[in-house]
């Protein structure tokens, strides 16, 4: 569990509610609920407003929450949205309320708008993800753990050995490796796909037996305190197809490239554009159709989107992958990953897992 956020985090989000003349936020994405006030559960909604903070809660979680929060605690009814319309004239004193829109369902919204009775209720976008778009000490830290427990957990499957063995039990072995090291659960469900089935971005590990002689990418995460990692490596079954050898040595110069040039400040398309060139080319572009990477925090996929199509300026402090990829139908694919924190004398690379093509029984 994360310790209670700092007070701050609530202060910069009331600045941006003054900013949109809005008296209060009515926090519905759980994600969200969790960075501003500390709670860790299935059902609550965060009021943060000009005339108070309430974290609203059923009775399942009515301990724990008075134990994480950051907030006063109601406890009421399964549903909550009763109870959020009785607290929201006081915590917004009078001021319009904003809504999470890319979260609250629409009949939850007209509901709630129906409740308060004749109180202006205004979508919003992003408010409290873009407080999250910078990563504070504490956050860094917990992802830098992440990343080392998935670190740790590839290092000891890959020196039992992975050939012979399923994709299915090797996703498995990593799956209790991470959680013997510290892990609360996988950021993501494990990828471990080898052969033409790592031309799969997002393959789902099979029954077959892993082959010698290919490639084998392995996409896996860590969460602790809340917080994720992504790390994504390949390694070889033993001697490879020279195709399969360069389309390594190509995926991994772009990786290092994409590395090297990563500062804040710079267009998350800018950097895209490092790697994807780099691949292009070497005669792969049409191999590399994902973007090269995304934010990470308390949710494995969240902002910045590193994408050739991105308007998305990189902050120092944002928390991203860079992960390049060349896909190659019928014969295998490679994808290589890092998670890094921006920073003006370059990325801090939480990813302590070698990149050099390792061969592995």
């Amino acid at each position: 569990m994360t310790a209670r956020p700092e007070p701050g985090r609530q202060e910069r989000l009331l600045a941006a509610l003054a900013e949109r003349d809005l008296g209060a936020l009515v926090v519905t994405d759980l994600a969200n609920v969790r960075y501003l006030t500390g709670y860790v559960g299935s059902n609550a909604i965060a009021l943060v407003g000009a005339g108070g903070r309430r974290l609203v809660t059923d009775s399942r979680y009515a301990l724990s929450a008075r134990e994480q929060v950051a907030a006063e605690v109601v406890v009421g009814r399964r549903d909550l949205l009763a109870d959020v319309a009785s607290a929201l004239p006081e915590v917004a004193a009078g001021g319009r309320i904003g809504v999470e829109a890319e979260n609250l369902t629409l009949a939850r919204h007209d509901r709630l708008a129906g409740i308060l009775d004749g109180l202006e209720v205004e979508p919003t976008r992003g408010l409290v993800e873009a407080l999250r778009l910078v990563k504070d000490p504490e956050e860094v830290a917990a992802m830098r753990e992440a990343a080392d427990v998935a670190s740790r957990a590839l290092e000891r499957v890959l020196g039992e050995g992975i050939v012979g063995r399923s994709e299915r039990q090797v996703a498995f072995a990593l799956h209790g490796a991470m959680l013997d090291g510290g892990a609360e659960e996988p950021s993501f469900p494990i990828i471990v796909a080898a052969g033409p089935g790592g031309a799969r971005p997002h393959a789902v590990p099979g029954p077959d037996p892993i082959p010698p002689g290919t490639l084998v990418v392995i996409d896996l995460g860590a969460v602790v305190r809340g917080y994720c990692s992504d790390m994504t490596r390949t390694v070889a079954t033993g001697p490879l197809p020279g195709r399969l050898e360069e389309a390594y040595r190509v995926c991994l110069d772009a990786q290092e490239a994409a590395l090297a040039a990563a500062r804040p400040g710079m267009g998350a398309a800018e950097l895209d554009a490092v790697a994807r060139e780099r691949i292009a080319a070497a005669g792969y572009g049409e191999a590399f159709g994902h973007g090269l990477g995304h934010g990470v925090g308390l949710r494995i996929h969240e902002r910045p989107g590193v994408r050739p199509e991105s308007t998305e300026t990189l902050p120092a402090g944002a928390a991203i992958t860079i992960e390049p990829g060349i896909y190659l139908e019928g014969e295998g694919g490679v994808r290589i990953e890092d998670l890094v924190v921006l920073a003006e004398g370059g990325p801090d690379v939480l990813t302590p897992f070698p990149k050099d093509l390792r061969v592995v029984d």
